[in-house]
């Protein structure tokens, strides 16, 4: 039951880990590395369900070498009789052999079997497996649709154990190898050299050829000759064959279907996701620049945005001043230094209200209205003209040279991430120059409520209790100084010691001294708060490029990054699964198999 649960527990795993796989393969991606990658992945996907439908058949064995290297011989030794044709000097196996027990039902496992030659043996063996001799790797012939080299790729799919078997001369065949490291696939593989009557012993050379990439627990030198004749005698193999016997009874008995299969299975897919995730790592470099130009392109953009909204704003400065300055003397009620500020910031309705009451006839109050009604409109154009400036923020764009660079720079390092973006050089001017200036229909007004946010924001940092306190000092200083001299020369001086009294000598300097005191500390405070104001106007023009400009000159190929990234991690995670099922159900084994 333990054992059944943990079947049962690990094909949950699979199915599990089986249906994410669809699901992130049959997402479409811009990348061409992405794509090939689930490509691959749905390959894999179609493979793995007539693996897990034949979980609990014999398995298939097969014969894989170079030309003349003996595996014709060595399938006979297993079966102890001369069920195939053997030869050294050329390819003998053109059509591939099958040998199963009469019992076993091959059509479970899907084969080929229209390109393939059927015998069946009633043989110890056979009861296990079902063994094909495969044809040579290392034909000289092109790979056609009735080659041998084509039926040899068209069965491998269906194995699971791979007998490798070389020789003295054909244990470094370049050829062979490259189609190993293919084959070995989802297999579990026995390494086995021959021809043990005529080589030398070069397992220990062959292993560190091999160590580099698969995991090699023992190789067998075997006589295939010798071997057939101890079985035709009734005698059991002796030596390394009958060692070989024994590990292909052991590891490949029945009890070991389930976990040589599954371990085939899961070493399928950690091999297949491990390329996908490789093919796209190989392109990461290049995706990598391609983020950091286009983040280079943002800043670039966003700073002459920022200098361009500056610019605007610092236009209508003035207006914001007065602006600014009014709101400060509704903060501060009426103080002494409050009221210099608000007769200053009134100054020119006080001046309009003085010259219409010096007005002695109509033509005079005529003139005097058309000329300070003309400095109404013009206020009010400056007004007007502030407000258009705000709305040609929201219009604001990089020149069309800046925009052309862009794209250009940009579309060079799409084309070297294989990025899928062919409309990135057709799309219009007028969309990039969207794009760049980032028009949102609440623009206008949210610039228009940050730009009152940020004079009542300043007005209230200039009107803490310090900052009035200390200009309120500071102006009454002269008043009081005044106010001292007058009084002490009024009731003391006059009264008490027969001086006279204070003439206009006095009083005129003391009005000018007064006027020019309270316009000094009036310019101090403006200067104070056209200093506060141009840095927030500063601040603002960053805060707004960096909002217009939230999205980028190219969003959607910053979205494709982020997507890259993300397919990437995603694959990392499949990864990381896998390694979890398969150090929790695969165990230990004494075949060999790829390296992971």
């Amino acid at each position: 039951m333990t054992t059944e649960l943990a079947q049962l527990e690990l094909l949950a795993h699979i199915d599990e880990l089986v249906t994410q796989l669809s699901t992130w393969s049959a997402a479409p991606s811009a990348w061409e590395t992405v794509s090939h990658g689930k490509s691959l992945v749905k390959r894999l996907l179609q493979r793995i369900e007539p693996l897990r439908a034949r979980v609990e058949a014999p398995l298939v064995v097969a014969t894989f070498g170079g030309t003349g290297v003996g595996k014709s011989s060595l399938v006979n030794a297993l079966i102890g009789e001369e069920v195939t044709m053997a030869g050294r000097q050329r390819p003998t196996t053109t059509n591939p052999i099958v040998l199963a027990h009469p019992q076993t039902d091959l059509s479970a496992y899907d084969l080929p079997l229209a390109d393939l030659k059927v015998v069946t043996r009633d043989v110890p063996l056979l009861r296990d497996i079902v063994l094909i001799d495969c044809p040579d790797p290392d034909t000289t012939e092109g790979e056609t649709a009735e080659s041998n080299l084509a039926r040899l790729h068209r069965l491998l799919p269906y194995c699971d154990v791979l007998l490798y078997v070389s020789t003295q001369q054909k244990y470094r065949s370049a050829k062979v190898s490259d189609e190993l490291l293919q084959a070995a696939s989802g297999c579990r593989l026995v390494f086995v050299q021959t021809h043990a009557d005529l080589d030398e012993d070069i397992r220990d050379d062959w292993r560190k050829q091999l160590s580099a990439k698969y995991s090699v627990n023992d190789l067998f030198f075997v006589d295939s000759k010798q071997a057939i004749q101890e079985q035709r005698s009734g005698v059991r193999p002796t030596g390394e064959f009958g060692r070989l016997i024994d590990l292909l009874f052991r590891e490949l008995s029945a009890a070991q279907r389930v976990r040589i299969r599954r371990a085939n299975l899961l070493g399928l897919v950690h091999e297949v996701v491990e390329r996908a995730r490789d093919t796209i790592a190989g392109n990461a470099a290049a995706v990598e620049q391609l983020e950091q130009t286009l983040a280079y392109q943002r800043k670039h953009a966003t700073e002459r945005m920022a200098a361009r909204l500056q610019d605007e704003l610092l236009v209508s400065r003035g207006l914001w001043e007065q602006r600014l300055l009014g709101q400060v003397t509704q903060l501060w009620g009426y103080s002494p230094f409050a009221s210099v500020l608000r007769l200053w910031h009134s100054q020119a309705a006080l001046l309009a209200s003085y010259t219409l009451m010096r007005a002695k006839s109509t033509a005079q109050m005529a003139l005097v209205g058309a000329f300070h009604g003309s400095r109404w409109l013009a206020s009010r154009s400056k007004s007007s003209e502030a407000d258009r400036r705000l709305e040609d923020v929201a219009t604001l764009s990089l020149s069309d040279a800046d925009l052309r660079e862009a794209q250009l720079v940009i579309a060079g390092h799409v084309h070297t991430a294989r990025l899928q973006r062919s409309m990135l050089m057709d799309q219009s001017f007028d969309r990039l120059r969207q794009a760049a200036a980032g028009v949102q229909d609440e623009f206008i007004t949210d610039a228009a409520r940050r730009i009152d946010d940020l004079i009542l924001e300043t007005a209230r940092r200039h009107s803490h209790w310090f900052t009035r306190f200390r200009f309120e000092i500071l102006f009454a200083c002269l008043p009081a100084f005044l106010l001292y001299r007058v009084g002490r020369n009024f009731f003391y001086d006059t009264f008490w010691l027969g001086q006279p009294h204070l003439e206009a000598n006095f009083y005129i300097p003391a009005a000018l001294f007064l006027v020019l005191w309270s316009a000094l500390l009036v310019m101090m405070f403006t200067a104070r708060l056209r200093s506060g104001l141009t840095r927030r106007v500063q601040e603002l023009a960053s805060e707004l490029a960096a909002a217009k400009m939230g999205a980028g000159l190219f969003p959607e190929i910053e979205h494709d990054c982020r997507q890259f990234s993300e397919e990437r991690n995603r694959l990392e995670a499949f990864l990381m699964k896998i390694d979890s099922i398969r150090s929790q159900y695969t165990g230990t084994s004494e075949l060999g198999s790829v390296k992971a």
